[in-house]
């Protein structure tokens, strides 16, 4: 399957301090009916650093199995240790997923020399295309373009979900991996919501997103205008998500994710330490984003 478009980066609900397997099927079968174009499970929104192994195989097979095949399952499978992201892509290859999202190695604080080491043994000893997590703000460790041009020479590093906000990088790592490998095969997806229709206008062809876990259908149709060319339309959309993204990040994600979803009845708000609740004007902004998109009263 392509990998483009709308790609919900999915919570994981919890209730009484497990998985909440009924509430999370709900919300896959939620995303597909909204013609959500992808998904990824166990990523940083699906709270993967507090799960234990057990759990984070669960979740995937669960989304994997509740997508019924109708749209790619991207399976969150990175760590900072490389022997443990191996296992996990492993896992995701058995079960039979589309792709693996890889992030880089957080706390380790790696050099570029490791990165590019790192994700070249996940490659080697994996078969499944990956698509690289660059996410500085959680992790410190920030692939250089020329390391993102590097690892694209390996043929199942397939793309990038750029989360480092600077929209000057799909030009520079286009470029990049051009001259590299020849082609403008290797997608670029964004990271974040509020970049995802100049992102795309850049030449990206999607959003990894958080606010496509409460509003799937008008994410979805951002996206569906991006690809269509018709940047107005985008635009448009992407105004009216903005206060929804600004909201889902005004506190610590994905606490404000899970306080709009249980507002709209969909699962607790439940996390897991060290993530607590959002704050009271987290909660203030949510619901004032809900209610001018209508999903609320």
């Amino acid at each position: 399957m392509k990998i483009f478009g709308s790609i919900t980066a999915l919570i994981t609900p919890f209730l009484n301090g497990e998985v909440d397997e009924d509430a999370f099927v709900k919300l896959v079968q939620r995303q597909v009916k909204a013609g959500t174009h992808g998904l990824v499970p166990v990523g940083t929104t699906g709270e993967s650093a507090t799960l234990s192994h057990d759990e984070h195989r669960r979740v995937v097979r669960l989304c994997k199995e509740s997508a019924g095949g109708n749209i790619p399952v991207i399976a969150g499978a990175g760590s900072n240790s490389t022997r443990e992201a191996i296992g996990l892509a492993h896992f995701a290859e058995e079960i039979g997923v589309d792709a693996i999202l890889a992030v880089t190695g957080y706390y380790n604080k790696p050099s570029q020399e490791g990165l590019i080491a790192h994700f070249t043994k996940l490659h080697n000893e994996t078969s499944l295309p990956i698509i690289l997590y660059n996410v500085p703000g959680r992790t410190i460790a920030n692939m250089s373009v020329e390391t993102v041009a590097t690892l694209g020479e390996l043929p199942r590093i397939i793309g990038i979900k750029d989360a480092t906000g600077d929209l000057a990088r799909v030009a520079s790592q286009r470029i990049a991996s051009r001259h590299r490998n020849g082609n403008d095969d290797f997608i670029q997806i964004s990271g974040e919501d509020i970049t995802a229709a100049g992102f795309n206008a850049m030449g990206g062809t999607g959003c990894i997103s958080v606010a496509s876990n409460v509003a799937p259908e008008l994410c979805a149709a951002l996206q569906n205008a991006c690809l269509a060319g018709d940047y107005e339309t985008a635009r448009k959309h992407q105004d009216r998500l903005a206060p929804l993204a600004d909201a889902l990040f005004s506190d610590v994600s994905p606490g404000p994710a899970k306080y709009a979803l249980s507002l709209m009845g969909l699962c607790k708000e439940d996390l897991r330490l060290p993530l607590v609740p959002c704050n009271e004007h987290a909660r203030t902004l949510v619901r004032s984003a809900l209610k001018g998109l209508e999903l609320i009263d």
